[in-house]
C-alpha cells in the first residue's frame, strides 16, 4: 500500500509539472487534463505493442477506494480548507439563495434530471428503471464545492455571486447525499421509507453534521484561544479533521457539513479572536498547501478512473446530451430562487447566467456513482456520470472566468 501511495503522488507531481511547465491551464484542471492525456497515451501504448502495461496501471487503480477516500477522507479536508476562508457574515447575508439552492434546488434538480435521463436513456435503447434515473439525478444534481472553489479562485466575481456559489456548494452536499442514500435504500431494500424515517436520517445526518461540527469547531477555537504557539495551532486544526471525520461516520452524521462548520467557526472566530499574525501566516500556508496536493491528487484521481470505465462511443453521445440536460435543469433551479429572491432585495444583472454555468460537477458525483451495486445499471451510469463530469469541469470550469468577466463589464 505504501508504494502504491508513493507512485501516485509521484504521478501526480509530474503531470502537475508538465501542466505547469508545458500546458499552463489552471492546476487542477491542467492535472486532470494531463491525467487524462496519460490514460489515453497508455491505451494507445497498449494496443501498438506494449501488452500488460495498461492492465498494470488498471490493477494499481483497483486498490484505490475512490468512494472511500473521498467520501470519508478527501472531502473532509478539503470542505474545511475551503470554508476556513469564507466569511459567516457574507454567508448570513445570502442565507436565503444559498438555503433554497442548497436544498430545495438539489430535490428540484434530481427529478428534472432523472426524469430526462429516463427519456435520454430510452432514446438510446437502454432500459433503465426510474428509479436508476433518479438515482443519477440525486448524485449528479450537487454542485461541486472543490471544482467550484478552484475556478472561482482566479475569476474577479463580485462578492454576491462569489458567496452565493461558494456557500451552496459548500452545504448542497448533504442534501445530495441524504437524498441519494434514500433512493438508494429503495433500490437495495425494494422498499420506499416513510416520510417520518426519511425526516429522521435528514436530520441525523445534515442537523446532526451541523451540530457536531460547531461542537468539535467551538472546542478546537477554545483550545488555540487559550495558547500562542502556532504549530500548536496548526496541529490542533489537523487533528480536528482528522479526529472529527473519523467520529462523525461513528456518529453517522454528515462529516462535510460537519467539517464545513467547524471550518466557519476556525476561521472566523479563531482567526479574529484567538490569533496572532504569526499564526494566521503559518495556518494559511499550511491549509493553501493542503488544498493545492489534495486538488491535484483528486483531479489526477478523475483523470485516470478512465482506464477503468466501461466506455463506448454511443456512452459518449448519451452523456453530452444529458451534460445538457444537467446544465438546463440548473437553469430551471436557480431562476425561479433569483427571480423570488428580487422581491426583497437587489440582485446583480447576469446574476442568473453566472450561478448557472458555475455549477460545475466534480469529484463527489463520480464517488457516489462508484457506489452504485454492481451491475449493468451502475456501469452505465458511471459512464455517463463520469463524460458529465468531464464536460463541467473542462468546458465550464474553462471559461466561467469569462463569464463572470463578461457580466462584471455590462453596465
Amino acid at each position: 500500500m505504501l508504494e502504491l501511495v508513493a507512485a501516485f503522488i509521484c504521478l501526480t507531481t509530474l503531470l502537475t509539472y508538465v501542466n505547469y511547465r508545458f500546458i499552463g491551464l489552471p492546476p487542477a484542471i491542467g492535472v486532470m487534463v494531463t491525467a487524462l492525456l496519460f490514460s489515453l497515451i497508455l491505451q494507445g501504448l497498449s494496443l501498438i505493442g506494449f501488452p500488460g502495461l495498461e492492465e498494470r496501471v488498471e490493477g494499481l487503480m483497483n486498490q484505490i477506494d475512490f468512494n472511500d477516500l473521498l467520501m470519508h477522507w478527501m472531502l473532509s479536508f478539503l470542505l474545511f480548507a475551503g470554508a476556513l476562508h469564507v466569511n459567516l457574515g457574507d454567508l448570513r447575508s445570502y442565507r436565503w439563495p444559498i438555503g433554497l439552492l442548497a436544498t430545495i434546488g438539489v430535490l428540484i434538480a434530481t427529478v428534472v434530471i432523472g426524469f430526462l435521463a429516463h427519456w435520454v436513456f430510452a432514446l438510446f435503447g437502454w432500459h433503465v428503471s426510474l428509479i436508476y434515473c433518479l438515482l443519477f439525478g440525486a448524485l449528479i444534481s450537487p454542485t461541486d464545492p472543490i471544482a467550484v472553489l478552484g475556478a472561482l479562485r482566479t475569476a474577479n466575481a463580485s462578492k454576491p455571486l462569489k458567496t452565493t456559489i461558494v456557500g451552496e456548494s459548500l452545504f448542497n452536499d448533504g442534501t445530495a447525499v441524504v437524498v441519494f442514500t434514500v433512493l438508494l435504500g429503495i433500490v437495495q431494500l425494494g422498499e420506499t421509507p416513510s416520510v417520518s424515517e426519511t425526516a429522521i436520517l435528514f436530520a441525523r445526518e445534515a442537523l446532526g453534521g451541523i451540530a457536531f461540527g460547531g461542537l468539535i469547531g467551538y472546542a478546537t477555537y477554545r483550545m488555540i484561544k487559550s495558547i500562542e504557539q502556532y504549530q500548536v495551532e496548526v496541529m490542533l486544526t489537523l487533528a480536528l479533521v482528522i479526529g472529527g471525520s473519523a467520529m462523525c461516520y461513528e456518529l453517522h452524521v454528515s462529516a462535510p457539513i460537519a467539517m464545513v462548520v467547524a471550518g466557519l467557526i476556525i476561521g472566523n472566530l479563531g482567526r479574529n479572536l484567538a490569533m496572532n499574525d504569526m499564526t494566521r501566516r503559518y495556518m494559511d500556508g499550511f491549509w493553501e498547501l493542503i488544498d493545492d496536493m489534495l486538488n491535484a491528487l483528486l483531479f489526477a484521481l478523475i483523470g485516470l478512473e478512465l482506464l477503468l470505465l466501461p466506455f463506448n462511443w454511443l456512452h459518449l453521445a448519451a452523456g453530452s446530451v444529458l451534460a445538457v440536460a444537467v446544465l438546463m435543469s440548473r437553469l430551471l433551479t436557480v431562476a425561479p430562487a433569483i427571480v423570488l429572491l428580487r422581491r426583497w432585495r437587489s440582485v446583480p444583472k447576469g446574476t442568473v447566467r453566472v450561478l448557472t454555468w458555475g455549477g460545475l460537477r466534480g469529484g463527489v458525483s463520480v464517488a457516489l456513482a462508484l457506489s452504485l451495486p454492481v451491475g449493468d445499471e451502475r456501469d452505465l451510469l458511471l459512464s455517463i456520470t463520469y463524460i458529465v463530469v468531464l464536460s463541467s469541469i473542462l468546458i465550464q470550469g474553462l471559461s466561467i472566468g469569462r463569464v463572470v468577466r463578461g457580466v462584471t463589464a455590462q453596465p
